[in-house]
């Protein structure tokens, strides 16, 4: 018998990789190998929104908003005050039922969106959405969260709610809430 037949040749340097090479191909039982390189996407497509898209999406989100949930209850209350009567106060109840209708609505139509496609009612509207800074998709968690939720909590501390949106003028034209998010607002 061959020594070579045994897989017992010592192996040096010069033919190491060959012999390799050839007792993977003549045993049927060794694992499949291959030479794998990673993929690189030279781009992703990721173009930053316009400045201007950005605000109007802002602006609009905050109308759509204002439509579904203030109006009902202003409608009430001017209701209940045109009727003459002060302690009638069904106009009111009925302007806040219908207003906290509008907020669940928003709400669920919202969410399943940001969920989805990580855009907003007016987002969508604008051809603007949210992802991560490498181009994944952010999480519903990351959105509400980081971008909304602790934005609103940071709006406490003076000058924020100046200083947040002057960061959109930036070259990577990310607002304070975005850098925190770890997120960018692009063309969809």
């Amino acid at each position: 018998m061959h020594w070579r037949g045994l897989g017992l040749l010592p192996i040096n340097h010069s033919i190491a990789g060959f012999y390799l090479q050839e007792c993977a191909m003549s045993n049927p039982y060794a694992p499949p190998q291959a030479v794998v390189q990673d993929v690189v996407v030279p781009d992703q497509g990721i173009v930053p929104a316009d400045r201007g898209t950005r605000l109007g999406a802002s602006i609009l989100d905050g109308l759509i908003f204002m439509l579904m949930v203030y109006l009902p209850f202003v409608v009430g209350v001017t209701l209940s005050g045109v009727s003459g009567d002060s302690t009638n106060s069904t106009a009111v109840l009925s302007g806040s039922v219908v207003a906290l209708i509008g907020l669940v609505v928003w709400c669920w139509i919202t969410v399943r969106s940001v969920a989805r496609t990580g855009q907003s009612i007016a987002k969508k509207m604008l051809g603007i959405k949210v992802v991560r800074t490498d181009g994944s998709p952010a999480s519903l968690g990351r959105v509400i969260w980081l971008r909304n939720i602790l934005n609103s909590v940071l709006g406490i501390v003076p000058l924020y709610g100046l200083i947040d949106p002057l960061f959109i003028f930036a070259e990577s034209r990310q607002c304070l809430h975005d850098k925190i998010a770890d997120t960018i607002v692009i063309k969809a």
